[in-house]
């Protein structure tokens, strides 16, 4: 009787980890098909930034930047600030538009998150509003090179159209 408890056991252990090993190997094959879109058209992925349930690709060609689904004008945007719990450590703003981004000083809400950690975001300021790219929180400075990644790349942006 020990036996045939034991080996029901046993072969509900083996379908648990089936049903893992598929899952796994789905959410997979959903993220490199949303690499392989992204690259089809056109663009440069930046950054796999996690969200609820999967990951938000950050994303560029030569005339946008792409946050998931929304679209960033290049033309547009004036400036890029690093932010930790809501305030700014690093900016980049654009000289082509000096005033707006003086006028428009980012800084948002710190939202606790009841364990002490360090939530890292970039505002990507445009002529027409703000963007937030959430980073997260996650310890081992996993969200601080996602942000630094993006800042990077939307810096280097402003840098060579403000030559």
């Amino acid at each position: 009787m020990r036996d045939v408890f034991a080996a029901a056991a046993a072969f509900i252990l083996l379908l648990v980890a089936a049903s893992l090993a598929t899952t796994l190997q789905t959410y997979r094959r959903r993220r490199l098909r949303a690499r392989d879109s992204e690259r089809a058209l056109g663009r440069t992925i930046i950054a796999e930034i996690p969200a609820g349930d999967g990951l938000v690709l950050f994303s560029e060609d030569a005339v946008r930047f792409y946050h998931g689904e929304r679209s960033i004008d290049k033309d547009l945007v004036v400036a890029a600030r690093v932010l930790i719990n809501g305030s700014p450590i690093a900016a980049c703003v654009s000289r082509r538009h000096p005033g707006e981004a003086l006028r428009q000083a980012t800084s948002f809400e710190d939202r606790p998150d009841g364990i002490e950690r360090d939530r890292w975001d970039v505002a990507i300021e445009t002529a027409t509003g703000t963007v937030l790219v959430e980073c997260g929180a996650i310890r081992e400075r996993v969200s601080q090179e996602l942000a630094r990644s993006v800042f990077d790349a939307v810096k280097r942006d402003l840098e060579r159209r403000d030559r």
